[in-house]
């Protein structure tokens, strides 16, 4: 049986849903109400998916999610959250979350994406491929992969989940075209318009963390995708 963390400060709503999750979905569902026993619950127990809350007192769903990431990079993570700008959404790829919900929501639709990232990371689990390669060679920049550092000078800088995803996408293409459709599916496993906007704004902040060596460029490929130029 598959085990869930549930945050959500909202009691009836909380209850809610660890009682569908439960019985349609099969799960255990642990529930928490506030972020500190979210991850007070999460260091003592083993989870194969979280599902948090965004507004939340003592501590927000965001802020939890990253000290999630922090000591486990894999487990999948939907934010849950009653606001849906763009930044938010934004927020909660560029944390590490795998998917993002908008209340009110259908808990039908929340069982769904939580049986589709299950089985994406099954399969991942399970994959027989070979490894992809975790260290690059930027110009003079180094990027490992596994840490999602940068180094350059001396300094490093750290990415996020989805900025180590991308880049790496692009240094396995290097000098290639990498596909926009390419990357939201590997990526966000959706290539919606929303997915697209957050991949660009990852876009920028990659070539921005690049920009010291003009030899170095992230080129747009228009009506194709992306190509990272290393002269």
């Amino acid at each position: 049986m598959k085990k869930i963390l549930l945050v959500e400060d909202d009691p009836n709503l909380g209850m809610l849903l660890q009682d569908y999750l439960q019985l349609k979905g099969k799960f255990d569902v642990v529930l928490c109400t506030d972020g500190e026993e979210g991850i007070k619950a999460f260091t003592k127990q083993n989870f194969d998916l979280c599902i948090l809350d965004v507004m939340m007192p003592k501590k927000d769903g965001f802020t939890l999610g990253k000290e999630i990431r922090k000591t486990n990079q894999q487990v999948p993570i939907i934010f849950a959250t009653a606001k849906a700008m763009m930044e938010d959404k934004a927020s909660a790829y560029d944390l590490g979350g795998d998917d993002y919900i908008t209340k009110p929501f259908r808990i039908e639709e929340l069982l769904l994406r939580i049986n589709a990232l299950l089985k994406r990371a099954s399969a991942k689990e399970n994959t027989t491929n070979e490894p992809l390669q975790t260290n690059f060679e930027i110009g003079q920049y180094t990027f490992d992969y596994t840490t999602q550092l940068i180094h350059f000078n001396g300094q490093q800088q750290k990415l996020s989940t989805k900025e180590a995803e991308l880049l790496q996408l692009l240094c396995l293409k290097k000098n290639t075209v990498l596909t926009r459709e390419e990357a939201l599916l590997s990526i966000w496993h959706d290539d919606n318009y929303f997915n697209g906007r957050s991949m660009d704004v990852f876009l920028s902040k990659l070539r921005k963390y690049l920009k010291e060596d003009p030899k170095v460029e992230i080129l747009n490929v228009h009506g194709k995708g992306y190509k990272l130029l290393v002269n």
